[in-house]
């Protein structure tokens, strides 16, 4: 063992629980000041890279240092839910490298340790690390590319439009379920208020409503729509209607809310192919919109299927890395660190390869949607258990 370890399995007549904790503290300690260099390391490179891009962009925006440096906190948990599982990969590579050259698991393994038993801290880091992403891509990154655009264009001149921008024009959004029409002639993403909104729908007496409004705002449950014309539209037994206007008219029975109608607006961004390779959506927007749309034609509920299982899948790679790493990094014996991270380079790159490819399949609809989302995990998860299974 090395000379500056905590731990001394020779000694005997202790207690036994309190000798695996220090154990899992000392291996644990071991594997987080690499994981820390690796994180940080992939942040100062990726935050360096992308500021000399985009440095003629953020002056063009006029943007300060302490705006540039909001932006990047913004756009910060998207970047570290892609670097995550490779960090804890190099990381755990290393860690378990430096054990096995300085005969550390050969001294676990004399003690009566056993190999699941000291990879408890291992698992325990990854799936730490599985519930961070999973609440990440919940939470927080469906909005860091929105919230970044939002901030790039703080100074600019007038009402930017678009499905980042705050401000959008004529929308049109369609509930299937409950078979109303939207038409919004401009819409406030931040604040859900609306204006030139054009309402219609079907009751369930069979008669027809429309409303055609100046503006909308959604409160206390419900919406308020101001500067009304409205139209009751009868087309049996003998067409027949009936119009009114009025100054305020509130809409209890409207389910639509402003957080479903800014996913809408977040969906319409898939239309094309480079942004639903970006997209970012939650399990929340995936399911409403779902729940909106139920007669999706075959291409869409693929791409819509192929996100959310790809979002449930995509955190317990971290589970599935700690897996890869061990049979890399346990065998005992004097190990050359760096073979370790050339080894963890080519399982990253097959890996995240394999998922891509897989995504692509189901969103392409070639493939079963959960089987592509789940496959590279099961696959290489099985792979990483029986090559620890073989470990000596």
């Amino acid at each position: 063992m090395r000379r500056d370890s905590k731990l001394d399995f020779g000694a005997g007549g202790g207690d036994d629980g309190r000798e695996m904790r220090l154990l899992d503290r000392y291996l644990l300690h071991e594997l987080l000041i690499p994981l820390g260099y690796c994180l940080g390391g992939f942040l100062v490179f990726w935050v360096s890279f992308d500021l000399i891009s985009e440095l003629d962009d953020f002056q063009r925006y006029g943007l300060s240092a302490v705006e540039v440096a909001e932006y990047y906190l913004v756009v910060l948990p998207e970047f570290v839910v892609t670097v995550a599982p490779l960090s804890l990969l190099l990381a755990l590579l290393y860690a378990l490298t430096n054990h096995a050259r300085h005969q550390e698991l050969t001294a676990m393994r004399a003690a009566g340790v056993s190999l699941w038993r000291w990879c408890v801290p291992y698992f325990a880091t990854g799936l730490v690390f599985s519930v961070g992403v999973l609440a990440l891509n919940e939470f927080w990154v469906p909005r860091s590319q929105e919230l970044g655009h939002r901030i790039l264009s703080r100074h600019a001149s007038g009402m930017e439009t678009g499905s980042k921008g705050r401000w959008f024009r004529n929308l049109a959004f369609h509930n299937e379920r409950h078979r109303r029409l939207w038409n919004i002639g401009l819409y406030d993403r931040e604040t859900g208020r609306m204006w030139q909104v054009n309402l219609d729908w079907q009751l369930e007496n069979g008669m027809r409503r429309r409303i055609a409004a100046e503006r909308g705002f959604f409160t206390n449950g419900a919406w308020n729509f101001h500067g009304v014309r409205q139209l009751f539209f009868t087309p049996i037994p003998e067409p027949s209607w009936e119009s009114s206007e009025t100054n305020q008219v509130e809409l209890i029975e409207l389910s639509e809310t402003p957080s479903q109608i800014n996913s809408e607006i977040r969906f319409i961004s898939l239309t094309g192919a480079r942004a639903a390779k970006r997209a970012r959506l939650s399990l929340r927007e995936i399911r409403e919109y779902r729940d909106l749309h139920p007669s999706l034609p075959a291409p869409a509920q693929s791409k819509l299927e192929t996100q959310f299982h790809g979002r449930l899948a995509e955190p317990w790679t971290s589970l599935v890395v700690v897996l890869m790493a061990i049979p890399f990094g346990a065998p005992a014996g004097r190990r050359n660190v760096f073979a370790g991270v050339a080894a963890s380079i080519f399982i990253a790159f097959a890996f995240f390869f394999t998922q891509w490819f897989s995504l692509a399949l189901g969103t392409g609809g070639y493939v079963v949607p959960w089987v592509a989302a789940w496959t590279p995990n099961a696959v290489f998860g099985l792979l990483g258990l029986l090559l620890v299974l073989r470990v000596r």
